[in-house]
């Protein structure tokens, strides 16, 4: 009896994507969704004889070659927890689970091991690019069992996304490696957007420019250094009209929502003691975005600078807002790959960070041309502490930190609120800073806590009676 290639379970939009893709490659798919509504559907609507519907988890199972291959493409959490326990009444020795969702990494690390018990592999694959990307190539990274991942990696590669003739996949490392990086990934965009609406602000409420005059600046930027998905995709959205002929942009409620893989970038960055400053003020942001109705009394209410700064020159400062995006971005992926680095050696995944900067270029949303200097950073030294330490980046940051802090300044004067592009220059002055107030801290807490300090010109760990004089 025939047996297909490999299972995609899941079909809302990814799920369906994915099965489209890896169908137009040449592979035989089996699907199978909770609902038989979404499964019926694809048959319907999508002629390819290579896509096998099933309506039974047995069914689907025993339609599969063994070692059995099963992607999952359901919601994380207990949606993921439900459908592998309902799998492995049927599975073997041997058969591979693929988790492609946005899991959180404990999960998986505790979903590889508890399915190790029944000799079944799992991979936790984080897979960026949206519907796009999920039909045209992804950004894949898959951790996991390494032989495992070997077993399915022609599948994967040939639906990756490519770069020439590299596709954008990499095996990342063990457990749950993969949809840690996924979740830096995610950390890092929620910067980049920030980062980037933070300068539309400033070119809307600084220079009063229109939504087709920044359109037409962003279309110059991805020229250039900034060339990336995300700055294409912005300037093609502020010329987009509604039916009635208004800018669409100017019709969107202010409120940016969150689906959760930003947040636990946070949450892990606070257990690594990491600084991810940028990405965490980007979380607040939207946050803050939410309180709709407080921003409106508050507006009505709490006064801004009355008096603004002139700007005599309007092409000067666009160009000081370019820098400035450029440099912040890089200060998040710093942020972002030293998170990585510190994660690396606390659970001993050996992470490959010239690998994983070459997955990013291509099919996800954070791809960028200088990724291509992030690799050639990791190419020759893994061991880098930080971007910013590197040649390129530290020579780019020692010619733009002034203009980033400038933009910052004028910003303020003006009122106009860029959260993101403060905390970078936040950042770059405290990590370059020698000698920091730390010091004041430390006999604080001495002070009221006994906390004990340590000194520069003695050996030992002290506690002063700071009462007395």
């Amino acid at each position: 009896m025939f047996k297909n290639d490999i299972g995609v379970i899941g079909m809302a939009v990814m799920g369906r994507n994915l099965t489209l893709n890896i169908a137009s490659h040449g592979y035989t798919v089996s699907i199978f969704n909770r609902t038989p509504q979404k499964t019926e559907y694809i048959i319907k609507n999508f002629d390819n004889k290579t896509i096998l519907p099933f309506f039974s988890i047995s069914g689907f199972v025993n339609s599969l070659k063994k070692p059995r291959c099963i992607l999952l493409m359901v919601q994380s959490g207990k949606a993921t927890d439900n459908i592998i326990l309902k799998l492995l009444s049927y599975l073997s020795s041997g058969d591979i689970i693929i988790d492609g969702g946005n899991s959180f990494y404990k999960d998986t690390i505790r979903r590889y091991y508890n399915l190790l018990k029944y000799n079944v592999n799992f991979i936790g694959a984080g897979i960026s690019g949206g519907e796009y990307g999920a039909l045209y190539g992804p950004s894949i990274m898959p951790g996991g069992n390494k032989s495992a991942y070997n077993f399915i990696k022609p599948i994967l590669k040939s639906i990756a996304a490519k770069i020439g003739n590299e596709s954008c996949i990499s095996y990342i490392g063990p457990d749950g490696s993969g949809h840690y990086v996924k979740m830096v990934h995610n950390g890092i965009e929620y910067a980049d957007m920030q980062l980037i609406a933070e300068s539309y602000s400033m070119l809307r409420h600084i220079l009063n420019l229109s939504n087709q005059d920044i359109s037409d600046i962003f279309s110059q930027w991805n020229q250039g250094e900034l060339n990336s998905y995300l700055i294409k995709i912005t300037k093609n959205i502020l010329k987009k009209k509604d039916s009635n002929g208004n800018d669409l942009i100017d019709c969107i409620l202010d409120q940016a929502d969150t689906k959760g893989t930003g947040e636990w970038a946070c949450k892990e960055a606070l257990e690594l003691h990491e600084p991810l400053t940028l990405i965490t003020m980007s979380v607040f942001s939207r946050y803050i975005s939410v309180l709709k109705l407080q921003r409106i009394l508050a507006s009505n209410i709490l006064l801004g600078p009355r008096n603004h700064c002139i700007i005599h020159n309007q092409s000067e400062f666009i160009e000081k807002i370019r820098q400035s995006l450029y440099l912040g971005k890089i200060i998040s992926y710093s942020q972002g790959f030293s998170q990585l680095s510190h994660a690396s050696q606390k659970y001993h995944w050996n992470l490959k960070y010239s690998n994983i900067a070459k997955i990013f270029r291509s099919g996800c949303i954070i791809q960028a041309r200088f990724l291509n200097k992030i690799v050639e950073a990791y190419k020759y030294d893994n061991t880098t502490m930080n971007l910013l330490l590197s040649p390129y980046f530290q020579e780019l940051a020692n010619k733009y930190q002034n203009t980033l802090r400038q933009v910052v300044s004028d910003s303020i004067q003006y009122g106009v609120a860029i959260p993101v592009f403060s905390s970078a220059i936040s950042y770059y002055d405290s990590y370059r800073t020698s000698f920091s107030s730390a010091n004041l801290i430390q006999a604080q807490r001495d002070y009221f806590g006994a906390h004990t300090y340590k000194r520069y010109d003695q050996d030992g760990v002290f506690h002063t009676n700071w009462s007395s004089y």
